[in-house]
């Protein structure tokens, strides 16, 4: 196999993976704050982290992966100012922030599970862990914060380097914080924020620094640091993290082990999922949703194929033809793969072009995560011609393993799924295309039109030639 080099956010360029402890891989993942559903852009984030996480089982690292809910303490604004999220959602839903938190939490999972992503070792609760940060922020209140009327503040100047992941020079860059009366620097964030007098929250706890709940980015260190020890191997999370979030969780680690290590060896992020018309923004109404996709009839792992089709730190723009091109490939695979299900798995894999093969898939996956290569050594063995069936389905499963397609488990009829608004039903269509089949047999194309046509007004798209045999499909 080769060496798993991995790019390092904090130094800007590749690594070879080193673990802090053998023959283990600990990574922490900044999970959702649950206060509205995920979209397809924030699940672009865990397809990626759920990829890294698979690529280090395949290499042989027992795998602790720790991926966090936020259910307190995130602000309406990453730049760390603005209402609670959790708070104000409960507000206008005129409901418990609890159930909101498990309304959301819920949503999130059956995402993660649509989208055949592995479920990590831990899932971590924010509110679980509301004493540990509070002991975490009086280790480290003396040396590296100061109180102001709102609550407790990290002096930023107080470690160093500080903003070195974010790469920031000015207050303009690292410093795009609000602005609060007292603050010694521009950069310096909330570590607990009090309550004001003339609120009434649904979540809050007794500090030392009065009544309050903690800063997000303290969430993050405390539950990393207690679950992975410090150091750990890897953090993840999205770009968007490495400006701010993440810098403030570096301070935070720095601060609380008295040294200049940031608590993970490598940070990782992943880039944005675009999407022009700007539909992607919670509150554009029908935002694109994993659900949203699956209720237009696409299969949700074309949406994971579609993320694997790009490198995880470039940017994916999303469009319906790039995920109808992205459904289409996978239906591809799940036909080639049909006609080895049955057959007895090798043992091992002994055909030189196979080998050849996974050699190419392996350097891939190990050159930073390069699963758009890695798909093209899969397809070409799914190609292979003459070879025998049990290895080629050996490769093929440890392959897929790796990508998570679950290509030897869905069928091709899994693929079709019922869009939402479908008039319609399937037996309706396969027995009046059954006519439209006859009718053509008989050379009576008029009414082969005529029952197209039909079909057409009810949403049914005839594929006629279709080379995947799929005969029709219901339009989005």
């Amino acid at each position: 196999m080769s060496d798993l080099k991995l790019f390092n956010s904090l130094t800007r360029q590749l690594e070879t993976f080193q673990p802090v402890h053998p023959g283990e891989a600990r990574v922490y993942s900044c999970g959702p704050t649950v206060y509205n559903y995920p979209h397809i852009g924030n699940m672009r984030a865990y397809v990626f982290a759920d990829t890294l996480g698979r690529v280090l089982s395949y290499k042989g690292y027992k795998l602790t992966h720790i991926i966090n809910i936020t259910d307190v303490g995130h602000l309406t604004d990453d730049a760390d100012a603005g209402e609670d999220k959790m708070e104000k959602m409960a507000a206008e839903k005129a409901q418990s922030i609890w159930d909101i938190a498990r309304h959301y939490t819920e949503a999130y999972w059956a995402d993660v599970k649509a989208l055949n992503i592995r479920q990590p070792a831990k899932w971590s609760i924010a509110t679980d862990y509301v004493p540990q940060m509070i002991e975490f922020a009086k280790s480290i209140a003396d040396k590296h914060c100061y109180e102001l009327d709102s609550g407790l503040y990290f002096d930023t100047s107080t470690v160093s380097n500080y903003g070195a992941l974010a790469r920031a020079q000015t207050d303009e860059g690292e410093g795009r914080i609000e602005a609060v009366e007292g603050k010694r620097h521009a950069a310096d964030f909330a570590i607990w924020r009090k309550t004001p007098p003339d609120e009434n929250r649904q979540m809050e706890w007794d500090s030392p620094w009065g009544r309050g709940a903690p800063g997000w980015h303290l969430e993050c260190s405390v539950m990393s640091g207690d679950l992975l020890g410090f150091p750990f191997d890897i953090h993840t999370g999205g770009i968007d993290h490495r400006e701010i979030h993440h810098p403030n969780e570096i301070a935070q680690n720095q601060a609380h082990t008295c040294s200049d290590h940031s608590g993970a060896r490598i940070w990782m992020h992943n880039n944005f999922l675009i999407e022009r018309s700007g539909k992607m923004s919670k509150s554009a109404g029908e935002f694109l949703r994993v659900q949203l996709l699956i209720d237009k009839g696409f299969h949700p792992l074309a949406y994971r194929l579609m993320c694997l089709q790009a490198h995880y730190r470039s940017e994916l723009e999303f469009s319906w033809d790039g995920l109808v091109a992205a459904f289409t490939r996978l239906k591809r695979m799940v036909m080639a793969v049909s006609p080895l299900k049955g057959t007895e798995t090798a043992s091992e894999v002994t055909d030189k072009r196979l080998i050849d093969l996974f050699a190419k898939f392996d350097a891939a996956v190990s050159d930073d995560l390069n699963t758009a290569i890695a798909l093209t050594a899969l397809e070409e063995t799914l190609s292979l011609k003459k070879i025998d069936q049990g290895q080629k389905l050996l490769a093929i499963a440890q392959m897929d393993a790796v990508l998570g397609l679950e290509l030897l488990h869905i069928e091709r009829a899994d693929l079709r799924v019922r869009p939402k608004n479908a008039v319609v039903t399937e037996p309706e269509i396969e027995a009046i295309l059954a006519e439209r089949r006859e009718a053509r047999a008989n050379k009576d194309f008029a009414a082969s039109d005529r029952i197209r046509d039909a079909l057409t007004a009810k949403g049914v798209d005839v594929m006629d030639g279709d080379p995947l045999g799929w005969d029709w499909k219901l339009e989005i």
